[in-house]
């Protein structure tokens, strides 16, 4: 074990409670963590295969079950809860962790990262760019991470405040419920090419992968299968419109919980570049990303059932540590995680669903309004914040 000195808590610039580590201490930190992956990789066998594919025939079944149960009427609920069911497991524990690579080294091609389409209007190849590259390597770093209010919602007090997020609570129902929408349309950064930052050309390459997926989509859930229940088609729309809904507020919620709940720290681009590089280049380095993703990120407490249907991204901190290994193994290793980082003095967040979502809820509904000043006596001076987002 690497021993570590007591963590200081000094910051530059504006305070923002974070316990700052030394570089040495950032290079055991790194280390220790690079062990613990080394160590999962070296393990990993029949087990997590055999585990993976029982959730595929599991969430298969539970398609079939949730199709067939649409051509009974009375049945009509269980119907939409087996498809809900099914579509939660294609979306968070097999889709999620199968396109970050978490079952490469298996050499399976329908759970190869490079091949899997999961049913989701968002292309996988797409998603695995603005999710896998952009936001994993730049979590929670403002004017880098996209998915810090998804350009849509006002989620940090250094986004600039402006009267259009009054509309934040709203915007953010609106997210939850067409989530998978939002999703697809997160690399169209529609927000740029409304500020002028983007141009609208520039998406063109985009265009022809969402709208084929769109399509897709479109004609399996909305035209396919309610025609195939004949005159029960009114129905079956209905059920499968219901279970994308339950989906889409599932998914919102536990990704929200993961990344925006009191104690989860967001970063300027500056405070991240914590080395140098061959050249003399400034840089961030391993242990910084590690310490990043610690402080960035949020657990949710809870049982198998939460794990399992969350895709265990109820353990976010993990995920965010070690995105491509397999997710069944984030219980294992989170109470070592959990005491690393109480060895270096470091936050690491947790709590149950309920108790960050309405962590959530009330952020969404404070930054709807302007961020005060604190004057030097610490009363509120007037007027809102306006410290733009970093470029």
């Amino acid at each position: 074990m690497t021993s570590t000195s007591t963590p200081t808590s000094t910051t530059t610039g504006t305070p923002t409670g974070k316990v700052h580590l030394t570089p040495e201490q950032l290079r055991a930190f790194g280390e220790e963590l690079d062990a613990i992956r080394q160590r999962v990789i070296a393990d990993l066998g029949e087990d997590d295969a055999a585990y993976i594919r029982d959730i595929v025939a599991t969430q298969r079944k539970l398609e079939v079950a949730g199709r067939a149960l649409m051509y009974l009427p009375p049945a009509w609920p269980l119907a939409v809860a087996a498809l809900s069911l099914s579509k939660i497991l294609d979306n968070m524990e097999i889709g999620h962790n199968v396109m970050h690579g978490q079952y490469d080294w298996m050499g399976d091609p329908g759970l190869s990262s490079r091949m899997y389409e999961w049913d989701n209007v968002c292309p996988s190849e797409q998603w695995k760019y603005s999710h896998n590259y952009i936001h994993h390597t730049f979590t929670n770093i403002l004017g880098k991470d996209r998915d810090i209010g998804y350009g849509v919602l006002r989620m940090d007090e250094g986004q600039e405040w402006h009267p259009y997020y009054l509309g934040n609570p709203l915007y953010a129902f609106l997210l939850m419920v067409f989530f998978e929408w939002g999703v697809a349309m997160h690399d169209l950064e529609v927000e740029n090419i409304v500020s002028g930052t983007r141009k609208l050309e520039e998406n063109k390459a985009l265009h022809a992968g969402i709208m084929r997926k769109v399509k897709r989509q479109a004609l399996k859930d909305y035209v396919v299968f309610p025609a195939l229940t004949g005159p029960l088609f009114p129905l079956t729309l209905a059920g499968n419109a219901a279970a994308n809904l339950v989906r889409n507020v599932w998914a919102f919620n536990i990704i929200f919980c993961g990344h925006f709940p009191a104690g989860a720290e967001t970063f300027t681009q500056e405070e991240c570049l914590d080395t140098v590089d061959a050249d003399g280049k400034p840089e961030e380095s391993r242990g910084h990303w590690y310490y990043r993703q610690v402080l960035g990120s949020a657990n949710i407490s809870g049982g198998p059932l939460l794990h399992l249907l969350s895709g265990n991204l109820s353990h976010q901190i993990e995920h965010h540590l070690f995105p491509d290994l397999p997710a069944r193994r984030y219980p294992e290793i989170a109470p070592e995680i959990r005491d690393l980082c109480a060895r270096y003095g470091l936050e690491y967040t947790t709590g149950p669903l309920h108790r960050q979502l309405f962590s959530v809820a009330k952020k969404i509904c404070r930054l709807a309004l302007p961020t005060r000043r604190t004057s030097t006596d610490g009363e509120p001076a007037q007027g809102p914040v306006t410290e733009p987002i970093a470029a």
